[in-house]
């Protein structure tokens, strides 16, 4: 019986795929009525994650300056 030999494919780079966005998923929990009023102003194909993530940075801001 002859075996075969498995060769490991010639361009296995570690670094080769998507970089790392320095992000970490969280699940927020948000009322159907807040969903849809974020979708009346970014339109369904827009992201909503991103509307979101916007709009906590901007509060973190607020804030922030609220405290000087």
């Amino acid at each position: 019986m002859e075996m075969l030999e498995i060769i490991p494919p010639a361009h296995t780079d570690a670094s080769m795929g998507r970089p790392p966005l320095g992000m970490k998923p969280t699940t927020v929990r948000l009322p159907v009525e807040t969903l849809k009023r974020i979708e009346a102003l970014q339109g369904k194909q827009r992201q909503i994650a991103l509307f979101i993530r916007e709009a906590i940075d901007n509060e973190l801001r607020r804030r922030e300056n609220d405290k000087k």
